[in-house]
């Protein structure tokens, strides 16, 4: 790796491999803006948006985040090539068996808690009996496995950027931590001194 430790890294893999919790907290540790490609490219009411509105969306906080970002989800085609100059990719490579328990836990209370995930979007109950795979990401999730797990095999292997294959949890965590954290921000600094007082004449 080139750059180290990374300033702009895109987090990728399967759905429920847990990107986003994973991007924030390594955000976190680089001191750099998060973005989810998820809520850029999605709207209300799980409608999306018009790809060339989410693309600036995602051109503004790629150009205003000049000292670094870290993005996290897949969504290669419709970024259309935004947030490629990357110094790392790392990718969460988990076994299927983490994969799906992770995605049917996280479904499952968002459905029951009907906790709202951006834009007002919740996930139900009755998504995880419908058979297509664009209606229930647990079905998604199982059906896009491999076809994941080879696409950024393929970009590992061309050599282009750097990818960090992590295939557990736990390889995640030790990664994460031996990141050295950012440094902390300096103190404001008054533009001029104070100038002394005169005395009178």
């Amino acid at each position: 790796m080139t750059t180290w430790p990374p300033r702009r890294v895109r987090v990728v893999g399967n759905s429920g491999a847990g990107k986003t919790t994973f991007a924030r907290a390594l955000a976190g540790r680089l001191g750099v803006p998060h973005r989810e490609l998820d809520e850029v490219f999605w709207g209300p009411d799980w409608v999306k948006k018009d790809p060339e509105v989410a693309r600036g969306i995602l051109r503004e906080f790629l150009d205003d985040a000049a000292g670094g970002w870290v993005v996290d989800g897949n969504w290669n085609d419709a970024r259309q090539g935004l947030g490629d100059d990357v110094d790392a990719v790392v990718w969460l490579d988990y076994p299927r068996p983490v994969v799906m328990a992770r995605v049917v836990r996280r479904t499952l209370a968002r459905a029951v808690l009907r906790r709202p995930i951006y834009h007002g979007n919740t996930e139900s109950l009755r998504s995880l009996v419908r058979t297509d795979p664009e209606e229930n990401i647990v079905l998604w999730s199982w059906t896009e496995h491999a076809g994941y797990r080879e696409r950024y095999r393929r970009l590992a292997a061309d050599g282009t950027v750097p990818v960090v294959r992590l295939r557990t949890p736990r390889a995640a965590r030790r990664w994460l931590t031996a990141l050295p954290p950012a440094a902390p921000a300096a103190p404001a600094v008054d533009e001029a001194p104070a100038r002394p007082e005169h005395s009178p004449r």
